[in-house]
């Protein structure tokens, strides 16, 4: 039953974080420095579970790419998130 519960919140994690990822690739495209999402706020949300999605977004996006704690640190914490999930689920959390 925790498996569900942690599922469901990655995933809408992660949706916010790629969305986020996009967000601000688009404000930075259009020069919008002013309205930029703070890099503080893009690590919260991965380090909160939106990892996956936020390392999705970084691909998809090619955002934060030459960032190098950007380019270790989102996949790593992906890694984590996904293999907790995994251990949760193999446990019958």
């Amino acid at each position: 039953m925790l498996v569900n519960y942690v599922l469901v919140f990655i995933i809408i994690m992660s949706v916010l974080s790629f969305i986020t990822m996009g967000t601000d690739k688009r404000r930075a495209q259009k020069g919008r420095s002013r309205y930029r999402i703070p890099e503080k706020r893009l690590w919260w949300l991965a380090i909160l579970g939106g990892a996956p999605g936020g390392w999705l977004g970084m691909v998809t996006f090619r955002h934060k790419t030459r960032h190098t704690s950007f380019q270790i640190g989102f996949p790593a914490l992906a890694i984590l998130q996904v293999a907790l999930l995994g251990a949760l689920f193999f446990i019958g959390g």
